[in-house]
């Protein structure tokens, strides 16, 4: 048991910028639960980036808008983060990770809710959409999720990116929402963030044993 706990804290200490942000996330859905329905979606409205909050606290909405998990279930975002924030952390270095992060989060944010808001002006979409509430970390999780395409071997990374695709891209096939459309922004700008890894460690094998250490 000591060194499985040594091998997690170990784990943890090696993507500090995850786990951070997993903590705080963490405090926020507490936080939620202990809030009414009806108060908490005010509250929630008001940390949105809807394209009312946009138009008025465009900074503070991008940054708080990634502070909060819309549905209150907090571990499936643990693990979530383990699996893909964490690796991609250890491997691009903390500084990298946050631009893919920040990147897919604001410009898959700007684009959808651009979208929409052409959408309500050409009568698609009720006018009522303008304060739709917008919040959660899914857009820099799609982001780092593409960028890993490149941390596995060929023929490998053919496939992941397949599924990478077919997971963001289908839903766009059916019925899309403005949601369907910033993730599958945010994997495109993943995908683009390759100039940021040229120059990191040897890509990975999923045949090899044990985590990818950073480069």
């Amino acid at each position: 048991m000591a060194g499985a706990r040594r091998a997690v804290w170990a784990y943890v200490r090696s993507a500090p910028g995850t786990y951070v942000w997993l903590g705080i996330l963490f405090v926020t859905t507490v936080a939620l639960h202990h809030m009414s329905p009806e108060f908490e979606q005010e509250f929630l409205r008001r940390r949105s980036t809807n394209i009312h909050e946009l138009s008025r606290h465009p900074v503070r909405v991008l940054v708080t808008s990634a502070m909060w998990i819309d549905g209150g279930y907090w571990l499936p975002y643990a693990v979530l983060y383990s699996v893909f924030h964490a690796q991609a952390e250890r491997w691009l270095g903390t500084l990298r990770w946050l631009v893919v992060c920040g990147a897919a989060h604001v410009l898959a944010t700007l684009i959808s809710e651009g979208a929409l808001a052409r959408a309500i002006g050409e009568g698609l979409a009720p006018a009522s959409a303008a304060d739709t509430l917008d919040v959660g970390v899914s857009y820099a999780l799609a982001g780092v999720v593409a960028v890993l395409v490149y941390r596995i071997r060929t023929p490998w990374r053919y496939a992941y990116l397949a599924a990478v695709l077919l997971v963001y891209g289908y839903p766009l096939t059916t019925g899309p929402t403005f949601t369907d459309l910033g993730h599958f922004v945010s994997v495109l700008v993943g995908l683009a963030c390759r100039p940021l890894v040229r120059r990191r460690a040897r890509v990975r094998n999923p045949k090899e044993t044990g985590a990818a250490g950073p480069g």
